[in-house]
């Protein structure tokens, strides 16, 4: 290489470094950090506080299912507290009986087996029992409740007593006998109203079927006839040979949990989502453009 090229060269190399550093410095000052977060064009957009009531109000629901739920969890547990208080006399205006449901009462008189029914198919609720009352194998089948009128000695009315469970092959009352007292008796039982409409229950028909599938009490007492009051037995009221008291179990629909699962997410989910769409972070500085700053300001 001769003097002139080497002269060339070094003519030229202020310029390369002067264009080089204009271009570091204008990287430098697109890519330092900004003290607020990058914020989208989109926010502008009506749109975007319309989209933000979606994951506000999915919150609120969640929240809404918490106390529900709390709600129904006290419901519970006074209608299990009804199940264990000293039973009560029947009261002499029945219609009092719609805000006593699961509440314990007393009432003497006699069965009338002739006119009993069922209703089925049923699991036995109770798990500890005396084994001579009931085969313990019979009550892991399923089965059905015997529903008995009941005539009240002290009143000129008919209740329906549900008297327990029975396995199928004690369906007629000949295959029990033992059980079909005669005699004057005092029982107790819990209160109950009509079972709620079920999508995947067929509509009664004891007449087809043989027996009921659900408890209607206005039906039952039409065909039966007695008065519109229907109690469960409890244990205690189970005779040898007979069906099984105690067949009461609170049963409220409880799925607030899965809702409140359900709200939160989809706040979550929904939340995220806005923020993606209409608020994001600067983009991160290259280690080139960091490199640049420490020499700059060393």
């Amino acid at each position: 290489m001769g003097w002139n090229a080497c002269l060339r060269l070094l003519s030229q190399q202020p310029k390369r470094c002067s264009v080089l550093k204009s271009l570091s410095l204008k990287q430098y000052s697109s890519q330092v950090p900004r003290l607020k977060p990058y914020v989208s064009k989109k926010k502008s957009a009506p749109s975007g506080y319309v989209l933000l009531i979606i994951p506000i109000t999915t919150f609120g629901l969640g929240t809404w299912q918490v106390r529900r739920r709390e709600w129904k969890l006290d419901l519970i547990k006074m209608l299990e507290d009804r199940t264990m208080a000293e039973p009560i006399s029947l009261p002499e205006d029945l219609e009092e009986l719609e805000n006593l449901e699961y509440r314990r009462i007393r009432v003497k008189g006699r069965f009338m087996h002739k006119d009993e029914f069922t209703i089925a198919p049923r699991s036995n609720f109770v798990e500890d029992f005396d084994p001579k009352l009931v085969n313990r194998d019979a009550v892991k089948k399923v089965g059905m409740n015997v529903i008995t009128p009941f005539k009240l000695s002290d009143r000129d009315i008919i209740i329906m007593v549900n008297r327990g469970w029975i396995p199928m092959k004690k369906k007629y009352p000949v295959t029990r006998l033992e059980g079909q007292i005669e005699d004057e008796v005092e029982i107790v039982g819990v209160v109950r109203h009509s079972d709620p409409p079920r999508m995947m229950t067929p509509t009664n028909d004891p007449k087809t079927h043989g027996y009921w599938m659900l408890r209607d009490i206005e039906a039952m007492a039409g065909a039966s006839g007695s008065s519109p009051v229907f109690i469960d037995a409890d244990i205690h009221s189970t005779v040898p040979g007979g069906p099984l008291g105690g067949q009461t179990k609170i049963t409220l629909r409880n799925e607030h949990l899965t809702y409140i699962f359900t709200w939160y997410t989809l706040s979550a989910i929904t939340a995220w989502m806005w923020y993606r769409m209409f608020r994001r972070p600067p983009p991160p500085q290259r280690p080139a453009d960091i490199v640049f700053n420490s020499r700059k300001f060393s």
